[in-house]
């Protein structure tokens, strides 16, 4: 229960902290920290609970990475789902406490997107389904390359969380243009709840394409990392 609990905090922590900096602060008036400053948001959401759980829970906070991780031979397979259950639940928690605040000022409409990820219509730069389900299955499976080889035990030790933070930052200075970038399911769950309509329509496109890209991601890991005995 110790580690779903931090897989909660984790997840919570993350869609607040990635998705809170999109709502709140990329736009506002003078001092908006735009793509490189929510890019980097999600990247520090990341880091800092890799060092704060990662000995609870290993710090996955999306059902990609922990699927991935599964392919990759690094989960028990009897984990998965409560693991996805809590990162979900923490991400739709924290999805709920950025609406109170958002809701807090004059004008906010839910409606306008919420952080949440689409294609066509609703990509921030107009890409559609097509480049959307690419860029999500490839930044998904080098994610989960960057995650196993960060982790290895041939890897130098303690900067494992430093390498998976940036991987993340990049992975969304690359991709917000094109979906608003999810390559998590739990955090494209927070927020498109609260949105409803064409967000929840979109939604299956942010499980299955970071699942493929993650288990991708952990078969050309292991394809390239096996050692000749």
């Amino acid at each position: 229960m110790k580690q779903y609990g931090a897989e909660f905090f984790g997840t919570f922590w993350l869609v607040l902290g990635g998705c809170g900096s999109a709502v709140l602060a990329a736009a506002f008036p003078g001092v908006g920290i735009g793509l490189h400053g929510v890019s980097l948001a999600f990247g520090l959401t990341v880091l800092t609970m890799a060092y704060a759980i990662g000995h609870i829970s290993g710090c996955h906070l999306n059902p990609a990475v922990s699927i991935g991780l599964w392919a990759g031979g690094r989960f028990p397979a009897n984990k998965l789902l409560p693991y996805i259950v809590a990162q979900v639940l923490g991400g739709i928690v924290a999805g709920g406490v950025l609406y109170l605040i958002a809701s807090g000022k004059a004008g906010f409409d839910v409606s306008a997107g919420f952080a949440s990820n689409g294609y066509a219509d609703h990509s921030p730069g107009g890409y559609s389904l097509l480049a959307g389900l690419v860029t999500e299955v490839v930044m998904t499976a080098m994610f989960l390359i960057i995650i196993l080889g960060a982790t290895d035990a041939r890897a130098p030790q303690g900067f494992a969380p430093i390498a998976i933070g940036l991987g993340l930052t990049l992975i969304h200075l690359i991709s917000i243009p094109v979906t608003n970038t999810s390559v998590n399911p739990a955090r494209s769950t927070g927020v498109a709840l609260y949105v409803g309509g064409w967000a929840l329509q979109q939604l299956w496109l942010f499980w299955i394409a970071p699942i493929v890209g993650a288990v991708l991601g952990a078969v050309a890991y292991k394809a390239i990392a096996s050692e000749d005995k």
